[in-house]
């Protein structure tokens, strides 16, 4: 653990060692999300990343981690440059609507309203709309957009040649919503689809009119969407925190965090607002934005901080001062203070929070890449003036983490610039919470990761490499194994820590264990680990491949061991525990029968398979075969009952004894079937697909026949993935069938008119054509149409195509018989 290094934000450059205040203990506090929407996959990348690396720390370094995570349920920052919803205005927007449609409207009142709002939004947000003659309306509204926005919905830039990013997509934004407007509300169902446009501009009417004592309104929409929140990340598998803290439940703490640095002189009131005070911060000897020096002045960055506050920031000393508390307005929550009526400002509430619990110094702090500047850096400043004697700086945080961006076409993927997913959404559709965390694992967690075909084909052939090498060394392992009891046991025992020189798949082991080691060690380098996972897979794969009856499997089944061990904990395995001591991905129903299922009742759909299996195997007009006799004679149920009677509770354990006799059936099956009749053979290879493909397909058990004579082995595969592979074998078979169909139609269709054309005798072929008027006896045309002799030019043309039509009409005959007439 001596030889951690990590990327620290406060030192920027490479690695630097860590070394928690505490040795073995590592406190934490992570900023959580601010409540107010459903969480999209930038949210996953940040808290997916943040989750792996906690889980290094735990369960591969060993560290006793405390993780101390916040919601901000409430807030007012609106984001300028991404015009953001806060959770303030989103709660009162939305009380306002509900209000509005409880009014009694006329369908013309109704329609105004829509026109009114939709023309408030044009100049608020698109002005170009509301240039040329006459007023905007939703008539004109589609001839206008596409003049003065065209080129960017095109894909252009706003300005110039160069690459859309955020601007553009908040512009996309904007006229999605005017979109959406202009249809609602030219059919009139103005509070129906114009919801995006409507709000802002009931807000601005009657905000002031909300009575903001009954803060239900606003805890409402964070308690359910912090529930929402809490439902996505036990889906993608990220571990809860240790603690949870929440704005609404700190405020008193807040108000005297604040004034205890009002009394040390680094803020001061103005016009019932409190404001950190930088300058005099700075001369007392401590550093203000260490995490993004160069930002300090960026002032867009500032009021993005500050949110609604800055529209009116009366009394500030300096420019970059931020709000440590806000004085609130009519239509804005609010508590008590010293100071009159207000609430925290945005960046206060982890200062306090963090240091409640986890004291005046923490080892790491983390949160996506967006938050350096102001909030992290306002952060330290604040909690440093808090702690600090004067003349001597505070270490609040050791080590800050900084998540890297999702990005999509460009864009940073945001609920602001709605050119997000939902996590739901995603999980429903296009990933599964694995397939998504491998996304993530294959970039470094502090790089930018956009979204790309070549990145989601890159993570789905790295998970199909680990799939099939689990589901192969179990089958291996399986078929190494006289009796599924002595499988139960060898798995135990089977090890590498005998005496055999370190070569070969040993050696690959060994390998691999340093260089994952190396990776971790070196900045949680994941993506350096997952390649070294799968070369040391590719090895192993060559190793087995090369030794068909001599494989090392001690070293094959370590090796499928120490992969397991770490992919659960990359948290790639929702349902394994640690120390992660299994082989392959555990399965939900294992982990639930290891507690609670009956052995009896886990095994039943195997044992019913194989019942009927057998029986209509018996049915078959089989050849006589000692084999076969024994088979059938042998029943599985001893076996499967020494293995419940020894506690083994894993399903697919339970069900080899039948697998086996199944497997066993079949393959004797196969080899007889060249030596029956015709039909027999037939009905043999059918059946034996039938096993295959439907009988065990449907349970999730795909038998992998294989040449040489050797015995199936047993692959336990999700039985949806079987049947989806088996669905679009057929589909593809069926494709074929149809091209094959039409290619047949299309020869006998040419075949048809072939011999249509060529049963025509040469004498008579030209006959018919009304250019010429005369004819030899062959029935070469001789004079045109007018009398004249036909052109020697063309005559030899007209000769080539009767001789092509006699030596047709040849065929004809000789195929079909009759005469030239």
């Amino acid at each position: 653990m001596d030889s951690i290094k990590v990327h620290n934000s406060l030192k920027p450059g490479g690695p630097v060692p860590f070394a928690p205040i505490e040795k073995g203990k590592v406190s934490w506090y992570a900023c959580g999300p601010t409540v107010y929407d459903q969480s999209h996959l930038g949210h996953a990348r940040n808290y997916v990343s943040t989750d792996i690396i906690r889980r290094i720390l735990i369960h591969y370094f060993g560290f006793k981690v405390n993780f101390v995570m916040n919601f901000t349920d409430v807030d007012d920052k609106v984001r300028k440059r991404a015009l953001a919803t806060s959770i303030i205005i989103k709660a009162r927007r939305q009380r306002l609507l509900d209000l509005e449609k409880q009014k009694q409207y006329t369908d013309a009142e109704i329609l105004e309203l829509g026109k009114a709002a939709f023309q408030a939004y044009a100049k608020s947000n698109l002005p170009k709309l509301l240039e040329g003659d006459g007023e905007l309306d939703v008539n004109n509204y589609t001839q206008r957009r596409d003049a003065a926005y065209g080129h960017v919905l095109a894909g252009g830039a706003l300005e110039g040649d160069g690459k859309p990013g955020d601007a553009e997509a908040k512009l996309k934004m904007h006229i999605s919503n005017m979109t959406a407007g202009a249809v609602a509300t030219s059919g009139n169902q103005v509070f129906k689809g114009a919801d995006e446009i409507l709000l802002p501009y009931l807000d601005s009417l009657y905000k002031e009119t909300i009575d903001t004592s009954d803060q239900s309104i606003f805890t409402d929409l964070t308690r359910f969407m912090e529930g929402e929140f809490t439902d996505d990340m036990d889906a993608l598998n990220v571990l809860r925190p240790d603690v949870v803290t929440r704005v609404t439940e700190y405020v008193p703490q807040i108000a005297k965090f604040v004034e205890r640095i009002v009394e040390k002189g680094f803020a001061y009131e103005a016009e019932g607002s409190v404001y950190f005070d930088i300058g005099a911060f700075e001369k007392a000897g401590n550093t203000y934005a260490r995490l993004r020096p160069e930002s300090r002045n960026d002032k867009a960055l500032q009021e993005e901080g500050e949110g609604s506050l800055s529209k009116s920031l009366g009394g500030k000393r300096g420019p970059g001062d931020f709000a440590l508390w806000k004085k609130s307005k009519p239509g804005e929550p609010y508590w008590p203070s010293k100071w009159g009526n207000g609430r925290p400002g945005w960046h206060i509430e982890c200062s306090v929070m963090a240091s409640d619990v986890l004291g005046p110094r923490m080892d790491l702090h983390s949160g996506g890449i967006d938050l350096a500047f102001p909030h992290h850096d306002n952060e330290l400043a604040q909690s440093e003036a808090y702690f600090c004697n004067h003349g001597h700086e505070h270490t609040w945080v050791n080590y800050f983490l900084h998540m890297g961006h999702l990005s999509i076409s460009g864009s940073k993927m945001s609920k602001s610039l709605k050119n997000f997913q939902t996590i739901k959404d995603a999980l429903a559709s296009t990933y599964t919470p694995r397939s998504m965390r491998i996304v993530f694992l294959l970039g470094k967690w502090n790089d930018g990761v956009e979204i790309s075909p070549d990145m989601r084909a890159q993570a789905d052939t790295w998970e199909s490499t680990v799939n099939n090498f689990f589901t192969n060394t179990k089958s291996l392992l399986v078929e190494a194994a006289s009796t599924a009891s002595a499988v139960n046991d060898n798995v135990k025992a089977l090890s590498i820590s005998d005496d055999k020189p370190r070569e070969g798949p040993r050696a690959d082991l060994e390998q691999a264990k340093k260089d994952v080691e190396g990776a971790l060690t070196n900045s949680f380098d994941t993506p350096q680990a997952m390649r070294a996972i799968v070369e040391l897979i590719r090895k192993a794969n060559i190793h087995i491949n090369a030794h068909k009856s001599d494989a090392d499997l001690p070293a094959i089944e370590a090796i499928a061991r120490w992969i397991t061990r770490i992919v659960g904990i990359l948290g790639l395995d929702a349902n394994a525990s640690p120390p992660y001591e299994g082989l392959g991905w555990a399965s939900a129903t294992a982990t639930a029968a290891a507690a609670s299922v009956d052995p009896s009742t886990a095994v039943q759909p195997y044992k019913v398979a194989y019942s009927a299996i057998y029986a209509d195997a018996q049915a078959l007009n089989l050849p006589s075969s000692e084999t076969i006799t024994n088979l059938i004679s042998q029943s599985p149920d001893p076996e499967f009952d020494s293995l419940a009677n020894a506690g083994v509770r894993d399903p697919e354990q339970l069900a080899l004894p039948y697998l086996r006799a199944v497997s066993k059936l079949r393959d004797e099956l196969r080899r007889l079937a060249p030596t029956t009749s015709p039909e027999t053979k037939k009905s043999i290879l059918t059946f034996s697909d039938r096993v295959r493909d439907f009988d065990l397909t449907n349970l999730g058990v795909y038998l992998d026949d294989r040449p040489d004579g050797q015995p199936s082995l047993i692959k336990f595969v999700p039985a949806t993935e079987l049947i989806a592979a088996r669905e679009e074998k057929a589909a593809k078979d069926a494709e074929k069938a149809r091209t094959k169909e039409e290619a047949r139609r299309a020869r006998e269709k040419a075949e048809e008119e072939k011999w249509a054309k060529a049963k025509l005798a040469p004498e008579d072929m030209f006959k018919g054509d009304d250019k010429f008027s005369e004819w030899d006896a062959e029935g070469m045309p001789t004079k045109m149409k007018d009398g004249s002799e036909v052109p020697k030019s063309q005559l030899k043309k007209l000769k080539k195509d009767w001789d092509r039509q006699k030596k047709a009409h040849s065929e004809y005959q000789a195929k079909f018989g009759g005469s030239a007439a």
